[in-house]
């Protein structure tokens, strides 16, 4: 699957490099999966700066400094908590530009609310509000997480004024 993701991994690190950015990525559910396409590009040290996997909810907080009321009032998939799960890679890293996701992939952790297939994700940019958002996904707990790291990549290319797609 990660074939499809190369590419937009290259795309994101051409503009990375043309604006001189780096990047760093907060994940969840994904584990580490952004980070691995990113670093399978050569030369991504250049504009990749660090992945930060928080997937217990513990590591949200101890390394992204996910508030634990945060945590208790909305669940670790939440907009409140992939807002401060980015906001925490950028304190943590040597990054301008960030972002983030949390979410459920399966086949168990569901509830009526928060089904598989539920993930927020979160983009942070210099100089812009941090945009945020909310998807459900179908299918196995694979391609919720390919789509995951595919939504997270194009949506970040669509902030830095590119087109994702492709």
């Amino acid at each position: 699957m990660s074939e499809h993701l190369d590419p937009l991994a290259r795309r994101l690190g051409a503009v990375m490099v043309r604006r001189a950015l780096r990047v760093t990525v907060a994940e969840s559910c994904t584990g580490g999966w952004i980070a691995k396409v990113i670093t399978d590009i050569p030369g991504s040290s250049e504009w990749f700066d660090r992945g930060f996997v928080a997937y217990s909810n513990t590591a949200k907080h101890e390394m992204l400094g996910v508030g634990l009321a945060t945590l208790d009032t909305h669940g670790a998939v939440s907009e409140p908590v992939a807002r401060e799960m980015v906001l925490g890679a950028l304190q943590h890293a040597d990054a301008r530009v960030a972002l983030a996701v949390s979410g459920i992939a399966g086949p168990g952790g569901a509830t009526p609310e928060k089904p598989v297939g539920t993930v927020w994700f979160a983009w942070a940019l210099p100089d812009r509000p941090v945009e945020t958002k909310r998807l459900q996904f179908a299918g196995n707990r694979d391609e919720v997480r390919h789509q995951s790291v595919r939504v997270a990549l194009e949506h970040l290319l669509e902030c830095l004024g590119e087109d994702g797609v492709g």
